[in-house]
């Protein structure tokens, strides 16, 4: 089983990666945005719950989330593997989610971290508000706001897996086959 978090900041490329590499890989993709979306949407216990934090404007739990993850895992027997998109965010994400595969018999085995120098971010961010219409990629002081809220809360998670021996720093910047050959090649060492 190959278990890989993509990790990166706003703009770095994560979505359209991702599915290129679920498509090569044939893995599962687990995104927290997905699993809130499904658990609320169903009504399940988890959803109810975590809809309660964020009806009070509260982030949810780590506990919640982590319980969405696992109901994922044991729910997709017999994939090839697993890609975190978004998640963990936190140590206390990251040691849960180890934690998580260690029950279920496995591990994470890499982390792909896009690298993308700022302002090249704003820009595809900005670029990205254009054609989406995500209110949040129109302004620029909201957009540098998330960036140095990623910097502050997420980044330390790079080092975590970096202290595992797990991360793997890929730039971000080119044609999205140049990157997504980059991340195939240490993706293909794991394999």
């Amino acid at each position: 089983m190959l278990n890989i978090v993509l990790f990166g900041p706003p703009g770095a490329g994560k979505g359209t990666q991702s599915e290129k590499l679920i498509n090569k890989y044939n893995l599962t993709h687990i995104s927290t945005g997905d699993l809130f979306r499904k658990h609320i949407g169903e009504g399940t216990e988890l959803g109810r719950t975590a809809q309660k934090f964020m009806d009070e404007g509260n982030l949810v739990p780590d506990e919640i989330v982590i319980g969405m993850v696992d109901d994922k895992i044991l729910s997709t027997p017999g994939t090839a593997g697993f890609i975190f998109d978004g998640f963990p965010r936190t140590i206390a994400q990251a040691e849960a989610l180890d934690a998580l595969m260690q029950k279920n018999g496995t591990q994470i085995d890499t982390m792909l971290a896009l690298e993308v120098p700022e302002e090249e971010l704003i820009k595809r961010l900005l670029n990205r508000g254009i054609t989406s219409g995500r209110t949040d990629d129109q302004d620029e002081a909201k957009i540098k706001n998330r960036l140095g809220v990623y910097n502050k809360e997420t980044t330390p998670v790079a080092n975590y897996y970096n202290n595992q021996g797990k991360l793997n720093p890929i730039y971000g910047v080119g044609s999205i086959d140049e990157i997504f050959n980059n991340l195939s090649n240490v993706i293909d060492k794991h394999i």
